[in-house]
């Protein structure tokens, strides 16, 4: 299921996710103050990064790969 979703599908998913859990906890009261702000803010803009940066990407394909016909892409 994992191999089918791509990185930056994963990482919509988190910032939806963070933004969901931040109204909800405005919603039930939370007091948001400065550095509380920019605590959430930090702890939902790593994981992404750090996603993006080790996610692996696509092998290129090289010219004895097409000479020979074979697609590593996939």
């Amino acid at each position: 299921m994992l191999r089918s979703i791509g990185r930056a599908r994963v990482i919509q998913l988190w910032l939806a996710a963070v933004a969901l859990a931040v109204v909800a906890g405005v919603a039930f009261g939370a007091e948001m103050t400065a550095g509380i702000a920019g605590l959430v803010i930090t702890l939902s803009v790593v994981p992404p990064l750090v996603v993006f940066l080790l996610w692996p990407e696509a092998q290129s394909v090289t010219a004895g790969d097409v000479l020979r016909g074979t697609d590593r892409r996939t």
